[in-house]
């Protein structure tokens, strides 16, 4: 399918009007604008996302969207990675299109360990090519025994004569299959728990290294397991410092928590406005759907949730860009972000199934935009930290205040 059909040639635009928040600078403001200007011609066919995400990396490169990932010494657009603007950048690009969305914040992510820790060959080897879209990244953490609790992962790498040898099983690795590299997390010391992993670069060419198991799922994106069976790599693989993995692995997710609060955020705004035309437009007994009170009560209901859900976002974005009290990597920070993240995904997830139940039998149909919202949506409640753990984050914040 094209990206999200519509009666009109592209949608519903993606609003504007928070940007005039204090949180945001008047750069993020003109860059607001730009994004959005330049996704009214942007039509993707999607009913291949491998296919249509090679295509957004490129699209996104080439119109120079994709530098707002890295630093700008490395080619970026910012000095350094800006939290307020891979929101807005997240947020625009999830109403416009989820995968566009994921296409963005997945170079993100994949390269981000390599921005926070990586040597300077390694960041010139591999950032400028992430920010032209020439190189895709991808982030490998999870495995099939070990996802939120990543202590217990079973990937190992051993030190050898020539470099590191990697074993074991990474799944549902975004960009599985199609990347160019990974940023792999794996035991150097497997009796030290989150105290004895480190990262490494793997090239998706490495010996060793098998990424042919591709996952469907319910909203389609690609997904792979990947197999390292004696995966050779060189000295230079290492990321950052040995045994520091765990912590580069949770800083790099710090700074992205709140850009999927901003895609769950973009998928809502979408909903809502696809909604709010049907509302108007949808003969019932003589009147439109808005008549009704009840209509409208739903609307004013998804507006709060939505509205409540921005607030925590562009808060966090904020403190980790402007506090010098509350920045990066302290508690006050990575509870502002757990509380963006689990608002706005649960949110997303009410006002989208709100506004299907409102399109009635039509939301239910496969090409409607609401249909697609409501599988695209329920991924974002459990990657990159689920809600149960953004509820425990939360929780034990509240405990040590």
């Amino acid at each position: 399918m094209v990206a999200f059909e519509h009666p009109h040639p592209h949608g519903p635009l993606a609003p504007t009007a928070h940007l005039e928040l204090p949180f945001f600078d008047d750069h993020h403001r003109a860059m607001a604008h730009r994004l959005v200007e330049w996704l009214k011609s942007q039509q993707v066919d999607e009913s291949d996302d491998r296919i249509a995400c090679r295509e957004w990396v490129r699209r996104l490169g080439d119109a120079g969207w994709l530098r707002y990932c890295v630093p700008q010494v490395h080619g970026g657009a910012l000095p350094a990675l800006d939290s307020r603007a891979l929101v807005i950048l997240r947020e625009t690009l999830a109403h416009h299109s989820p995968l566009a969305d994921f296409a963005f914040a997945m170079q993100g992510l994949g390269s981000g360990a390599i921005t926070l820790a990586g040597n300077p060959a390694q960041q010139a080897r591999y950032l400028p090519a992430v920010a032209t879209g020439h190189k895709i990244a991808a982030f490998a953490l999870s495995e099939p025994e070990a996802g939120s609790d990543v202590a217990s992962m079973a990937t190992r790498a051993l030190q050898t004569t020539e470099g590191w040898q990697l074993d074991g099983r990474k799944t549902w690795i975004s960009n599985g299959g199609m990347a160019d590299f990974y940023v792999v997390f794996a035991k150097t010391d497997p009796q030290a728990g989150a105290r004895g992993i480190s990262a490494f670069i793997v090239d998706a060419d490495a010996p060793g290294l098998d990424t042919s198991h591709h996952i469907a799922v319910m909203a389609p994106h690609p997904l792979a397991t990947l197999h390292f069976d004696r995966c050779s790599l060189g000295q230079d693989a290492l990321v950052g410092s040995l045994h520091g993995g765990f912590k580069l692995a949770m800083q790099t997710l710090d700074i992205f928590r709140a850009s999927v609060a901003a895609a769950a955020l973009g998928m809502a705004r979408r909903a809502f406005a696809e909604a709010v035309a049907h509302a108007k437009q949808r003969k019932m007994f003589g009147q439109t759907l808005a008549d009704f009170q009840l209509t409208q009560a739903r609307l004013g209901e998804m507006s709060a949730l939505i509205d409540a859900a921005a607030m925590l976002t562009y808060r966090a974005a904020w403190m980790r860009d402007c506090s010098s009290a509350n920045g990066a990597g302290t508690p006050a920070y990575t509870a502002a972000a757990a509380a963006a993240k689990l608002t706005a995904t649960e949110n997303a997830q009410k006002v989208i199934d709100m506004a299907l139940q409102m399109f009635g039998g039509r939301g239910v149909q496969v090409g409607n935009v609401v249909e697609h919202l409501y599988r695209d949506i329920r991924s974002l409640r459990i990657y990159e930290g689920a809600t149960e753990v953004q509820l425990l984050i939360l929780g034990k914040h509240a405990l040590k205040a």
